[in-house]
């Protein structure tokens, strides 16, 4: 068999469209017209990239980009190549890859799976060339777009210290948009002080203007313990808290996160979410069904207010419990299982066992959600009524058995779940017996009553 030999002119070898091991052979003009490397500038570019001599790892990396030219790609990794080399069979490797798998006995293409007539390989120059200069161009405008984003961040705090009015409500909104968008704008942002400028604009005479925006940036920065502390200022969560209530639903959403972060911090004190405005607003927000975005981000501060033992009775006195209770059938499995944490965690409280006993569709609600969702619903909804059986046996246990409860404990005992499950369903499925002959309890217990 002849030896494949790729061309002498610096050409780029690129496996055949039919999947044959015959190559085409592409110089960088062609390459660009036929639009294999898509927007790629001829001419002066190349010189000019690699008298950088930028390190072409270093570019692929930070770039990260989701789009590459698959003519790039080592058909071994799948990544970018960095050193290509072709083989005799004209199909191009990157270099550490294609040796080992030679190394490993291999005598043949691993793409074309043909034997190999002659092992050694052949740097592909020209393909490296267009990596490389496809690479720098791209990392060479991403660092110019920094460079203006950096420009730009310090010319609109510049511009907060300096204005008032509707010039420091627009300098915010675009700061909030560059912010959202760049990494590089979050970075600069922190590196110029600029929390510090943001946090000093919140106060009791913050109008929601500018309070809105000014959150909205916050919450996409990384806050120090020192920020945090700041932002801790019973004036500042008062606006924060202000803002819950009374903004639109993307400023409620950033309130909460920004409460959230705050929680975070080992210095923070459960007063400053001790507050009925505060819960009174989250659960508005929870349970707006216009606004189903504000669910998830509302009840997972909820969760992280209810690790805060002292609130809970707050909470269940604004009426949480029932108003959660009522969501359930509604949510989605994520909120779901965030808003019977929540339950489950309360119904730690005598208050929290009562009220759940008092809302008619806490047993039915708790006994539909047993095995199904996930474990974790299981867990909390069996957590419940245990709560709720073990407060009024005769009557709650007598609605859970008519609600198809004793069927569900039966499916749970037998299934592959936790064995602290299996145990406490064994010992509820006791409790309700209690109340029924065992003629009557057996037929209760038939499946065919709760699988609708």
């Amino acid at each position: 068999m002849p030896m494949f030999q790729p061309s002498k002119r610096d050409g780029v070898v690129v496996a055949g469209f039919d999947g044959s091991g015959d190559g085409q052979v592409l110089d960088l003009d062609t390459a660009v017209k036929d639009g294999v490397l898509g927007d790629v500038v001829v001419g002066g570019v190349i010189g000019a990239a690699v008298g950088e001599k930028l390190d072409l790892k270093k570019m692929i990396e930070e770039l990260d980009l989701p789009e590459i030219p698959s003519v790039f790609i080592c058909p071994i990794s799948l990544e970018p190549m960095q050193d290509p080399v072709t083989l005799c069979t004209g199909q191009t490797y990157e270099r550490s890859n294609i040796l080992k798998w030679l190394n490993l006995g291999h005598y043949t293409c691993p793409t074309t799976m043909q034997e190999l007539w002659d092992d050694s390989i052949t740097p592909n120059r020209t393909l490296y060339h267009l990596i490389y200069t496809w690479f720098s161009q791209k990392y060479s405008l991403m660092k110019k777009r920094s460079e203006d984003v950096q420009g730009r961040v310090r010319e609109l705090l510049e511009t907060l210290k300096k204005t008032k009015g509707q010039a420091r409500i627009q300098a915010l909104k675009e700061l909030k948009q560059v912010v959202a968008a760049h990494a590089m704008a979050r970075k600069t942002t922190i590196d110029e002080g600029g929390v510090s400028v943001i946090s000093s604009l919140l106060g009791p005479f913050t109008s929601h203007a500018v309070g809105s925006e000014a959150i909205g940036i916050l919450v996409n920065l990384e806050l120090d313990s020192e920020s945090k502390t700041n932002l801790m200022q019973p004036t500042k969560i008062s606006l924060v808290v202000d803002m819950l209530n009374e903004g639109s639903v993307e400023t409620k959403i950033n309130c909460t996160r920004l409460l959230e972060k705050l929680m975070e911090e080992k210095e923070f004190r459960s007063e400053s979410i001790s507050s009925h405005r505060l819960l009174v607003g989250l659960m508005r927000l929870v349970k707006d069904k216009k606004h189903s975005n504000g669910i998830l981000p509302g009840l997972s501060f909820l969760r992280s207010i209810c690790l805060h033992k002292q609130v809970r009775s707050l909470i269940v006195s604004i009426g949480a419990i029932s108003q959660l209770v009522e969501l359930l059938p509604s949510l989605e499995p994520d909120c779901l299982e965030l808003a019977l944490f929540i339950l489950d965690t309360l119904s730690s409280l005598p208050e929290g066992k009562v009220a759940l006993k008092d809302c008619a569709n806490t047993i039915p609600n708790m006994v539909r959600l047993l095995m199904k969702v996930s474990e974790s619903c299981t867990q909390y909804a069996l957590s419940i009524l245990w709560s709720v059986c073990k407060l009024a046996p005769e009557e709650c246990s007598s609605v859970a058995v008519e609600a198809g409860l004793a069927a569900k404990l039966l499916l749970v005992i037998q299934s592959g779940c936790n064995p602290v499950l299996k145990q406490r369903s064994a010992e509820l499925l006791k409790l309700c017996s209690l109340n029924y002959t065992d003629t009557i309890f057996i037929s209760k217990c038939k499946l065919t009553r709760t699988i609708q």
